[in-house]
């Protein structure tokens, strides 16, 4: 049987910030909407899913992406990982797939390597290729109070086209639960792809 044909892929990667809940439902939800999933996960991001959430995922690309599967519901080979150093994975290289890329929880580390073009693993490589690129970029920094280093950063990232959607959720849909909270960064994320969803109404809706 031929493998089932999925939009174009959305790359999220999850960093050691607080906040493992958001890229973990904008796993989900990615999926939900019949998107490939393209999945980057560091080092301290697997202590702080472990610490944050019941999850305790795998650190092997395969069986990674098999959890991530079985986990939310995807479809065979809808989500794919790709190891801390895998330089043949398509974001990569500008030549690679298209795709827009999310960083959700984006760490303060993260954000300085990205501003400053490091590139020392892939998730940053991916992020330095999407800017190169003029490809749709979200950052999602989970930090509070913020340094002057941060926002540095964060208008070096803005003038370079990328988003800052920081990971503070509003209140005027009147959450009841923390998924309520969560739902509501995640749908501001998806507006932002032009992703349809119903996590939320939009306003005037």
């Amino acid at each position: 049987m031929a493998e089932p044909a999925f939009s174009p892929p959305v790359t999220v990667a999850i960093t050691g910030a607080s906040g493992a809940q958001y890229g973990l439902r904008l796993i989900d939800a990615l999926a939900a909407a019949g998107h490939e999933v393209w999945v980057l996960v560091s080092k301290a991001a697997h202590l702080v899913i472990e610490t944050e959430t019941d999850a305790s995922l795998p650190a092997r690309p395969e069986r990674l992406a098999q959890a991530l599967i079985e986990r939310s519901g995807a479809a065979p080979g809808q989500i794919r990982c790709f190891g801390r150093e895998d330089w043949m994975a398509p974001v990569a290289s500008g030549s690679g797939a298209p795709s827009a890329m999310v960083i959700c929880p984006c760490s303060t580390g993260t954000l300085s390597a990205v501003a400053t073009g490091a590139s020392n693993n892939l998730i940053e490589r991916a992020a330095d290729v999407a800017l190169k690129e003029r490809r749709k970029l979200i950052l999602v920094p989970r930090e509070t109070p913020l340094s002057t280093i941060h926002l540095e950063h964060m208008l070096s990232l803005a003038r370079m086209g990328a988003v800052i959607l920081p990971a503070a959720p509003g209140f005027y849909h009147r959450p009841a639960t923390v998924d309520d909270l969560v739902d509501f960064i995640v749908a501001r994320i998806l507006n932002q792809l032009d992703i349809e969803h119903r996590l939320m109404p939009r306003w005037g809706e």
